[in-house]
């Protein structure tokens, strides 16, 4: 089964410096969630964009058939403490969907959207 598009992008991303709690569960982080619920590998290339300097990436990864994928963008080469933006990229449909969690306190916050979609 096929959903989802091509082009998606994330207009908001801020990993926080600091963290409250067990690591590496409770790290402050931002994850891109990708679904590929058809019968291909989804090969994905993401860029990251910043306000005051040069976008990083092209950063690849491969969303095997029928499977989701989880990926920390704290894994990247993404610094703390600066907003960025993204765009993902797929060469078959996938469905993008984005996640955050703030652990500064102890009272986490877990805040979660559909990314915006356009083919």
């Amino acid at each position: 089964m096929e959903i989802g598009k091509n082009n998606w992008a994330i207009a908001e991303g801020y990993i926080p410096k600091e963290s409250h709690g067990k690591f590496p569960e409770l790290e402050s982080h931002e994850t891109v969630c990708m679904l590929n619920a058809g019968d291909s590998p989804a090969n994905v290339e993401i860029m990251i964009y910043f306000s005051d300097r040069e976008p990083l990436g092209p950063f690849h990864e491969v969303v095997e058939a029928r499977r989701t994928k989880h990926l920390r963008f704290n894994s990247l080469e993404i610094p703390k403490g600066k907003d960025f933006a993204s765009t993902i990229k797929s060469d078959v449909p996938i469905v993008v969907q984005h996640t955050r969690l703030d652990s500064r306190q102890a009272e986490n916050a877990l805040m979660t959207t559909i990314a915006y979609a356009q083919n």
